[in-house]
């Protein structure tokens, strides 16, 4: 007895092969699962047609390896935004025979005008540099650049420089849309890797930038002014790079684009909605309480319970409110300190240079630091700010330049020191949409306190005080803060000794979300919400946190 052999054909069985029967057509039957592969976009494949497929598309959201070039260009282009080697010689250009300007008017009447702009600035460029998507804001830092500097060549008035202040601040809110753009070309699975080297790329350029600035100054003995046209001519060719940069389709909140392939209702299931109607069009309470912002306020709201997130949040409004008021003022200082009219003395450029250097090897070496920061966090961050107090009362009463410029190396490194600890007790278990915002928010508290203590101290409005005074103030503002933190961490120290807690906590015990919580009531991991990610935490330990629509749905950000 002869078998009859059916062959496929496009979705029919072909049976005219069949003995005895021709035309025959039957219709053909389904692939079975356990045999049946899947094809691009998701169709079930026979075996036979999927060994008949090409080379597979690339999925949804996976980016190109083309996505290399791009971040390079993307590092070279910061690389080169940060090739201003007349920056550190602003403020004796201005205090010089070029400009003229008297020490009160940049003190009191120029440098104010930085805070005042940037906390003007800081939320719109935040804003827009979402919703336009990058590359429209680094142009616009890329233009506010070259504005600062042919305000600086060719402004001869007060109103000029306080202008060129201006320009400045949306250069400093601006770097967020760098900081940024970087995680919209690569893959989730690189973006450690492309931060780092995104990151790198900047403190190269301000390392180079800042030591080319002190050899013309000090070896080839080039004047302030003609710093100041090199600087231009850097600035110009960035923003000519910025031009050639890809605008991404997609960004964080206002472009989230679809994943191809998906249904509504599998997006639905994505990104559930508590207040969402089962059919027809939802209000407009329904609407805003779906939104994917009112998801973040809500999630904020709960994480706002973590002790941890509390006290780096605050660690960092404060101190870096502290440390720019520093930086703004330091180059005033100096000059008072060294009155010098040959240029070739100034070593401000070296002094910035060496800062940089220190703030980043203490920036790779804290994260090599193993210690339990649920119980020690409040001593480490009171020890690094006495010291920091410290550098500030040394550059405060020395009269010695060189003195006064390695107070402030130690004091930039000591700063950089925190800052990566910080940045990871605060985003290692928080969604994406939660770590913009709660970085955004911290970044804007520390403006409005910054310019508070501007208006209070600095401007001639207010107490109008001299740059030394200044310092004599930012002295006692460190110690008030050591004092607040070194009585934190004795209370802390006292409850865990009433405790007689002798195990170290894992590090995913420091810093968990709500989510992660109610899964160490439950006994397991395994129990999270669909919606919760693996973090990978210090020690090689794991924690869950909750997933953004972009992990949960898991597109990949395509330039």
């Amino acid at each position: 007895m002869k078998m009859a052999v059916c062959l496929p054909g496009p979705g029919l069985w072909d049976c005219s092969r069949c003995p005895g029967i021709r035309g025959h057509q039957v219709p053909r039957p389904l692939p079975s699962p356990a045999v049946s592969r899947r094809g691009p976009g998701g169709m079930a494949l026979s075996g036979q047609e999927a060994e008949k497929q090409g080379p597979a598309e690339p999925r949804p959201g996976r980016e190109p390896e083309s996505w290399w070039c791009l971040v390079s260009y993307l590092c070279f282009y910061g690389f080169m935004a940060q090739m201003r080697p007349g920056e550190s010689f602003i403020t004796p250009y201005l205090l010089g025979p070029d400009k003229n300007f008297t020490q009160k008017q940049v003190t009191n009447e120029i440098t104010p005008v930085l805070s005042y702009s940037y906390l003007a600035v800081l939320v719109p460029v935040f804003l827009l540099t979402d919703y336009l998507r990058y590359k429209p804001v680094l142009l616009l830092q890329g233009l506010s650049y070259v504005s600062v500097w042919l305000l600086l060549l060719f402004g001869s008035s007060v109103l000029h420089m306080q202008l060129m202040e201006l320009f400045f601040s949306v250069t400093m809110a601006a770097r967020i849309a760098y900081s940024s753009y970087v995680f919209s070309l690569v893959p989730p699975a690189h973006y450690q890797r492309v931060a780092g080297y995104s990151r790198a790329a900047v403190l190269l350029g301000v390392f180079t930038s800042s030591v080319l600035g002190q050899l013309l100054v000090t070896v080839g003995r080039v004047p302030f002014s003609t710093l100041n046209y090199v600087s231009l001519a850097f600035l110009t060719f960035s923003l000519v790079l910025a031009l050639f940069l890809r605008c991404p389709k997609r960004s964080l909140f206002f472009n989230r684009s679809v994943p191809a392939g998906a249904s509504p209702s599998e997006l639905d299931q994505m990104n559930p909605g508590p207040g969402q109607p089962t059919g027809g069009r939802p209000g407009p309470a329904a609407a805003w309480r779906d939104s994917a912002l009112a998801r973040v306020l809500r999630e904020l709201g709960h994480n706002l319970r973590l002790p941890q997130l509390r006290l780096w949040s605050l660690w960092w409004v404060f101190n870096s409110t502290g440390y720019y008021l520093i930086v703004y003022y330091v180059h005033i200082l100096w000059n008072m300190v060294n009155p010098t009219m040959d240029s070739t003395r100034v070593y401000n450029g070296g002094a910035d240079a060496a800062s940089t250097l220190l703030g980043a090897i203490t920036s790779f070496a804290a994260g090599f630091v193993k210690i339990r920061w649920a119980v020690w966090a409040k001593l480490v961050i009171a020890a690094v700010t006495v010291v920091q107090a410290g550098l500030v009362f040394l550059m405060y009463r020395t009269d010695s330049i060189w003195l006064c410029y390695m107070a402030f190396v130690l004091f930039r490194g000591s700063y950089q020191f925190l800052v990566p600890i910080a940045t990871f007790q605060i985003a290692s278990s928080l969604s994406q949409e939660l770590r913009a915002l709660v970085f955004g928010v911290n970044t804007f508290l520390a403006t409005v306190l910054k310019t508070i203590i501007t208006l209070i101290v600095s401007d001639k409005r207010g107490l109008g005080l001299p740059v030394h005074s200044q310092f004599l103030v930012y002295f006692m503002y460190f110690l008030v803060l050591f004092v607040a933190y070194f009585f934190a961490a004795l209370l802390v120290g006292l409850q865990h000794l009433r405790r007689g807690i002798h195990q170290p906590l894992p590090p995913a015990q420091e810093l968990r979300s709500p989510v992660q919580e109610k899964a160490v009531q439950d006994g397991a991991l395994g129990s999270l919400q669909p919606g919760a990610r693996p973090l990978a935490l210090e020690d090689g330990v794991e924690a869950a946190g909750p997933a953004s629509p972009e992990q949960s749905q898991q597109p990949e950000a395509k330039a």
